[in-house]
């Protein structure tokens, strides 16, 4: 419990990698903070993750777990709420959420993203009746099914060598001439037999009574429509940056949403940071290492601003 009125030196928004390694170093510098998130973050929803350094191959959920228990071990509080507004009001922040309001000197903002959508008009109909847009979390209930994943980049090549372990077929339905993903990852389903590509190609309507039945597919470079059969659809091109409250203030954004961050992790608003995937840093390379060492950047700044009297 929060004691009324406290005002702490940093709220770290998000637990994930970036917020949770800004609360390690935070708390090496023995600033008062608090992290809030509501969840784990997408980095949790990663099956496999084998290039974070020091772990050869490990869960999303496993890692951000040890991140966890060593951010704890330090002394930092992790708050599962929702926030729901964020306020600036002289040099204090106010962070509300659904259980209650916290007040600080200082923001990291590291809340990342949220998935992009389908798109398509039967996406809400269908959502959870076949619609995913987590593998790590439904790639059991398609066991011996066909199943189609839509994007080309790592999450999708990810999400695609996860569920050939549970389909028969597995199809990977994207808008691009060749996958976009790491280049071990495109020989991983190279060597996979069950996975199919589907280049140049977008879902343009879902069919189903119940469940997802069919999707009817658009060649985009030949306009030529067809029907592919299949049970369930994984969504996975891309996220949007959730920079939505930070905007709220004033803080900057780039034209894809990112919050513009100086090398120090710093941004327009004096006393606010931010890290991770939700900003331009580290040349917008998004990956776990990056977030964390994004993270810890913002931490030491924020230490160094607070230790200036806020200056």
């Amino acid at each position: 419990m929060v004691e009324e009125n406290k005002v702490f030196d940093v709220i770290i928004l998000g637990a994930g990698p970036a917020g949770l390694s800004a609360a390690v170093y935070g708390r090496r510098y023995f600033l008062d903070l608090v992290v809030i998130g509501k969840d784990m973050g997408l980095a949790s929803e990663t099956d496999e993750i084998d290039n974070y350094l020091g772990f050869p191959s490990i869960s999303g959920v496993e890692l951000i777990q040890k991140f966890e228990a060593h951010a704890k071990k330090l002394g930092a509080e992790i708050l599962r709420e929702e926030v729901t507004d964020l306020k600036r009001e002289g040099d204090v922040f106010t962070v509300v959420t659904t259980q209650g309001e916290y007040r600080a000197k200082t923001i990291i903002y590291a809340f990342g993203g949220n998935k992009r959508k389908l798109d398509v008009e039967e996406e809400k109909k269908f959502r959870g009746k076949g619609i995913s847009y987590c593998a790590t979390c439904d790639a059991a209930f398609f066991k011996d099914k066909i199943v189609a994943i839509t994007g080309g980049r790592d999450s999708a090549a990810g999400a695609a060598l996860l569920l050939s372990r549970f389909a028969k077929k597995v199809y990977i339905i994207y808008r691009r001439d060749r996958l976009r993903a790491l280049p071990y990852l495109v020989k991983k389903i190279e060597e996979t037999e069950n996975i199919e590509p589907i280049y140049n190609s977008v879902i343009r309507k879902v069919n189903g009574e119940n469940f997802v039945e069919s999707v009817v597919v658009e060649n985009l470079k030949t306009g030529e429509k067809s029907e592919v059969k299949l049970n369930g659809i994984f969504v996975e091109f891309g996220y949007e940056p959730n920079s939505d409250l930070a905007k709220k203030i004033g803080v900057e954004v780039e034209g894809g949403g990112r919050i513009i961050v100086n090398p120090d992790m710093s941004t327009n608003i004096r006393g606010f940071f931010a890290a991770g995937d939700v900003s331009t840093g580290s040349n917008k390379f998004d990956q776990i290492i990056t977030a964390a060492a994004e993270g810890a950047i913002a931490a030491d700044s924020a230490y160094h601003f607070i230790s200036r009297g806020g200056g």
